[in-house]
């Protein structure tokens, strides 16, 4: 019987005294947190003019970067408080990206149809992978104008109180990023 328990006892016990740091598990806010901090990977894509877009064009910018696609509920229903992002600092030198997967002609016509107000490029699911930026669709990436992400989150909505607390903190740390 003591040996059973004294078995036991090192596979459960002793791992834990070894343990020195608590640990993070993964999860959409913890890959955000760990985007904080680190360069805006390089890509390249199509404007819906099928123009292209390089990431370059956005230096010293600050920037707001929002994942989307067109048949995403919650990215749809994200697009009013977005677009009253736009609004409010589209005139003090902050850039609005929308990045989806659909064709340029597709997120043409769906921005005529719903009044989505950010600049919309176009990239394939696998570039968009490739960034590992976002982590499911709606994502919310703001970046700094030297290039450097600030803040990453899902959905954007100062109404519903369960994403309410992280949007109001996107936008002040977009205030704090523009007075810089």
């Amino acid at each position: 019987m003591k040996i059973y328990l004294t078995i036991l006892f090192s596979i459960f016990y002793l791992p834990l005294l070894a343990q020195e740091t608590p640990v993070k598990w993964a999860t959409q806010e913890t890959f955000f947190e760990d985007l904080a901090g680190k360069e805006l990977p390089a890509f390249t894509g199509l404007t819906v003019n099928k123009k292209t877009f390089s990431y370059a064009g956005l230096k010293n910018q600050v920037t707001v970067i929002n994942f989307w696609f067109e048949k995403c509920p919650p990215c749809i229903a994200e697009m009013p408080e977005l677009n009253q992002l736009v609004a409010k600092y589209g005139t003090k030198g902050v850039r609005f990206i929308g990045i989806t997967h659909d064709t340029p002609a597709s997120a043409k016509r769906f921005q005529k149809r719903n009044g989505y107000k950010y600049e919309i490029v176009s990239l394939s699911k696998d570039e968009i992978r490739k960034l590992n930026i976002n982590h499911g669709f709606p994502s919310n990436i703001l970046v700094g104008k030297d290039g450097k992400i600030i803040y990453a989150t899902a959905n954007i909505s100062f109404s519903d109180s369960l994403f309410k607390a992280k949007s109001i903190l996107f936008e002040e740390k977009l205030k704090t990023a523009i007075s810089f």
